[in-house]
């Protein structure tokens, strides 16, 4: 299994590169950040440095979309990268959540966004895509390449979207029961496309707290339950909340949701997740001593996820990437 680190791209960004170097240095392969350019810097800018100032690390957003950032310029950015730095690069992508909503517009549809999936990974390996209307565009100046693109999803239409057309799933929680239907339905779609199931990269992000207490622990990623709220609330929007479209262990813990303000999106300070309620942080999160880490995310494994990403937005960044090097990353490079 590998391990990612995800983290917002709050200033200073010096402080988000030396996080970095430190996943590297304990053992992860992968580091994410936000892509919500109103409420964090820039990240594509970190990305560079990142690069750079790493050997091995593999970097890219959780999530962007395909309307704050044009199919074109996002797939001319990661090439960018990748020429600059050898393919240490994935693009994860989704509809848009805050992205969008705090610049006032409606996430994308999951018709543009399917169009954009094939549109940036075929002009970032530098093949010719359609930009609309039949306008074929190549970026000339790129010569090979890869750029596996993931995309996030929850609901029935999206994961069948992400069998279908991405190099890989992100799921944002780390709940087994949910991890495992979920999965399920991604690969059953990747058959009906005539794809490899196990070609599809399986990621789980969730946050990760090392810690003895219990309590505190769930109150630093209480804030995740709210998150996943807004998708889950769109999902119930669309679907009702007892459709057999969605599981129930997935929507009945809203009821009790009143609103969401973005200002503290991703925060263990967020007013607006007292609603969630302390068997949802469990079951969503990984929290307690590192045999706890290391029993659930062996369940997450057996299910076939291959990838675990780390939230880290809590006040123990440094202690939890280094408990993980030391006591939770080895017992998965050795099995």
């Amino acid at each position: 299994m590998d391990f990612g680190v995800v983290l917002q791209a709050d200033p200073p960004s010096s402080a988000v590169v030396s996080l970095m170097r430190r996943a590297e240095r304990n053992g992860f392969r992968y580091g994410w950040t936000f892509d919500s350019v109103v409420l964090w810097q820039e990240p594509f800018v970190l990305y560079s440095r990142i690069l750079e100032h790493t050997d091995r690390l593999i970097v890219g957003p959780m999530v962007t979309n395909p309307s704050t950032r044009a199919p074109e310029v996002t797939a001319s950015t990661f090439a960018t990268l990748n020429e600059m730095y050898g393919n240490r690069t994935v693009c994860g992508i989704g509809r848009g959540d805050s992205a969008m909503r705090v610049a006032g517009r409606r996430p994308n549809t999951l018709a543009r966004l399917g169009e954009a999936i094939g549109t940036i990974r075929d002009l970032a390996e530098g093949r010719e895509a359609d930009l609309g209307g039949g306008h074929l565009v190549r970026i000339p100046w790129i010569r090979g390449g890869r750029l596996p693109v993931w995309m996030a999803a929850y609901g029935p239409k999206a994961l069948a979207m992400a069998g279908r057309l991405a190099d890989g799933f992100i799921l944002q929680l780390a709940d087994p029961f949910l991890t495992e239907w979920m999965i399920k339905a991604v690969r059953q779609a990747a058959v009906d496309a005539g794809r490899d199931p196990a070609a599809v990269t399986i990621c789980v992000a969730a946050p990760a707290y090392v810690g003895e207490d219990l309590d505190h622990t769930r109150e630093q990623c209480r804030w995740f339950g709210g998150m996943v709220g807004n998708h889950v609330a769109d999902l119930v929007a669309r679907y009702g909340e007892h459709s057999g479209m969605v599981p129930d262990e997935l929507t009945d813990y809203i009821k009790a949701r009143t609103g969401y303000d973005y200002a503290h999106h991703g925060r263990a300070d967020n007013p607006d997740t007292a609603f969630v309620p302390d068997v949802i942080v469990d079951r969503f999160c990984l929290l307690g001593p590192p045999a706890a880490h290391r029993e659930k995310l062996r369940a997450l494994q057996a299910l076939g996820v291959d990838q675990f990403a780390v939230y880290a937005m809590h006040d123990a960044k440094e202690a939890t990437l280094d408990a993980y090097g030391t006591d939770i990353i080895p017992a998965f490079s050795e099995a």
